[in-house]
């Protein structure tokens, strides 16, 4: 009974990360950047299911299925992988993605599906969920995999691995916004020019605590996104993506997430969100856009 049970509850939600601030505080001699940035997670999300078994494998459908590339460089598997590197006799199985977020977006995606990936094998392996080889696989992937490990609010630092404690938000009712474009991170610090060593010239990231809707919203006005400038240059709709945004009644302020092209406005309730989003599908229906809530 319990093993039947264990088995039908092999699947985990991969929900967007929505980088709510992003402030890029300069450039490590290693090559890495030194980020500063409040993280939370939408209620839109890729579905991931493990089937035990004694291959590793990976099957993608869904309407972003195309976006993700092959299979073999799908982070499911690789994070997969690292894990299997970290704990040897790990039972492994074949994966099924449900792929409903757009690829290379800065959301997260690929880094929320390796962060489920790894979920769904502590499961499996009854792994406790702080266990230190998660951490370890999950670095190895990528700057967002670690704090996709826990999918809730929080400040997260250093190049993605210094991660602060759950933080809890009031509802940020919000409109996400790609406009169809598909942006590589690595470009876009290309595009901000700092050198090995070089510090950020701007200001140092508000203290988030215990908020309102309202100060939370006046805290993050302060803040900004460090590659949004850098990231509209190399796709000039990102820039027009905002304006829809900001420009909608109801919204306190428009911004990129991540490094793009994935844009977001935060709105004070469903509804005012949930007409912006039905209209901007009328009036760009090639745009990828979806009323959300951030938790």
């Amino acid at each position: 009974m319990a093993d039947r049970v264990t088995r039908a509850a092999l699947i985990e939600r991969a929900p967007a990360k929505i980088n709510l601030s992003l402030h890029v505080r300069g450039r490590r001699r290693d090559g890495w950047h030194d980020l500063e940035s409040l993280v939370a997670f939408a209620g839109i999300a890729d579905l991931l299911q493990l089937e035990p078994g004694p291959q590793l494998s990976l099957s993608v459908e869904g309407p972003m299925a195309q976006a993700a590339g092959p299979i073999d460089d799908n982070l499911v598997l690789k994070a997969a992988r690292a894990l299997q590197k970290q704990a040897p006799n790990l039972q492994m199985g074949r994966f099924h993605l449900l792929k409903r977020l757009p690829a290379a977006a800065g959301i997260g995606g690929g880094s929320a599906d390796a962060a489920a990936a790894l979920r769904l094998l502590a499961r499996l392996n009854n792994m406790a969920p702080d266990d230190p080889r998660l951490h370890a696989a999950a670095a190895q992937i990528g700057s967002d995999v670690p704090v996709c490990l826990d999918p809730h609010a929080r400040m997260m630092r250093g190049r993605g691995d210094e991660l602060g404690p759950r933080l809890e938000l009031p509802p940020l009712f919000a409109v996400l916004l790609n406009p169809g474009l598909a942006l590589e991170t690595r470009l876009v610090f290309g595009e901000m020019g700092y050198a090995p060593g070089e510090a950020s010239p701007f200001g140092a990231h508000p203290d988030i605590g215990a908020e309102t809707c309202s100060s939370l919203t006046a805290k993050l006005k302060r803040a900004r996104n460090d590659m949004e400038d850098a990231a509209s240059v190399l796709a000039p709709v990102i820039g027009h993506a905002l304006s829809v945004l900001g420009a909608a009644r109801g919204a306190a302020f428009a911004r990129m997430s991540g490094s793009g092209a994935t844009c977001f406005a935060l709105f004070a309730d469903c509804r005012a969100a949930a007409a912006t989003a039905k209209a901007i599908r009328r009036d760009h229906p090639e745009w990828w856009t979806k009323a959300t809530l951030l938790r």
